[in-house]
């Protein structure tokens, strides 16, 4: 028998044991080299904690406001797709969880339940993470039925003009089964002899057009605020203020698109200088522990997103695995502030923290 997981990594040996090795490689994998995958969380161990000592600490308060949504802690569920091949349970199991831990989940444009029947499950803040199709009407349609079921903001998927190139899929031969929310919309069965089906349906049925003069079109059809995930510069940091969004998440897409792009946590800080405070920013990618969530946090980030921790426990224990993940995240982060310093997530500071840069700067001194 398995021993019980003490954090989140437990958990994915525990997935790896009972998914089929296919659906495993489908989660963990990356792209090419899978240098990013890799980079994403080794980034984290190059910045250490700097805790300040004899604070009151017999209160900690981690709820956190998100787009005007209070949530239990900093940590909100990362859009993922395919939940059903983790669990039969799939997505509403995830969100289930999302709703007893009290935080957001982002559900996926590619999920394996409806979205109406995630909103149907309980009573978790959702938002709706869109990738937009050539066919702009059946788009349109999918964020209308977000905002008509309740779902509170549009996550907008910026970095996936194209596939990216996975080759574990491609060696695998994988096949995904039809997506829920476009069924009767969109045709989804890609016969292909050149490896995953994946890679032919994304590139077969997304817009590679789309720009950012064409967010004022998703605009023109929602009143949701929409949040512009995959935002790794300055520059386009800028233009995400520019053209209006309510948020920003910095995500390199978990290594899964362009591979040797930099690790989300080593640019966090440049996106929230452009930022300026003006809108909220996330991080996602390679969160695996409540000293990740807090470094993220003291470089500027508002609430990191995680994917493939609950995406494990999700397989390992279904919707107990997903919840006891997020409940894992939060411990470690109550007692990484606990030993910061730190009562509540407001006095997490860019003083908590050194990263590479610091230390370089400092031995010139």
């Amino acid at each position: 028998m398995a021993e019980e997981p003490v954090n989140v990594n437990g958990f994915r040996e525990l997935a790896r044991q009972t998914l089929p090795k296919m659906y495993y490689d489908f989660f963990t994998g990356g792209a090419e080299d899978q240098y990013t995958l890799k980079e994403n969380e080794e980034a984290f161990h190059r910045i250490t904690i700097q805790p300040k000592i004899l604070v009151d600490m017999s209160s900690i308060d981690l709820s956190t406001m998100v787009l005007g949504y209070s949530i239990s802690m900093p940590v909100m569920i990362a859009p993922t797709s395919r939940h059903k091949l983790a669990n039969p349970s799939g997505e509403i199991a995830t969100a289930r969880a999302a709703s007893t831990c009290n935080t957001i989940m982002v559900l996926s444009i590619s999920s394996t339940c409806t979205l109406e029947e995630v909103a149907a499950c309980c009573n978790a803040v959702r938002f709706f993470q869109l990738c937009v199709y050539k066919r702009r009407d059946i788009t349109a349609k999918l964020v209308q039925r977000a905002e008509n079921n309740g779902y509170k903001a549009i996550v907008l998927t910026g970095d996936s003009p194209r596939h990216g190139r996975r080759e574990a899929d491609i060696k695998n031969k994988i096949i995904i089964q039809e997506l829920k929310n476009v069924e009767g919309l969109l045709s989804t069965k890609i016969v292909t002899d050149k490896g995953s089906n994946l890679d032919a349906l994304a590139n077969q049925t997304r817009d590679p057009s789309f720009t950012w003069e064409d967010i004022g079109w998703l605009k023109s059809i929602t009143k949701l605020p929409i949040l512009i995930k995959g935002v790794l510069t300055h520059e386009d940091a800028l233009k995400a203020l520019e053209v209006g969004a309510a948020g920003i998440i910095v995500s390199n897409h978990g290594g899964r698109q362009l591979d040797y792009c930099p690790p989300t946590i080593s640019v966090l800080e440049e996106v929230v200088h452009a930022v300026g405070g003006k809108v909220p920013v996330f991080l996602d990618g390679g969160v695996r522990r409540g000293t990740d969530i807090f470094k993220a946090m003291a470089l500027g980030a508002q609430a990191v997103l995680v994917g493939r921790p609950v995406l494990y426990g999700l397989a390992a224990k279904g919707e107990n695995g997903v919840r006891r993940v997020l409940e894992m995240l939060k411990e470690e982060l109550e007692l990484t502030m606990a030993l910061s310093g730190c009562s509540n997530v407001k006095e997490i500071t860019r003083s908590h923290v050194r990263t590479k840069h610091d230390w370089q700067l400092l031995s010139l001194l």
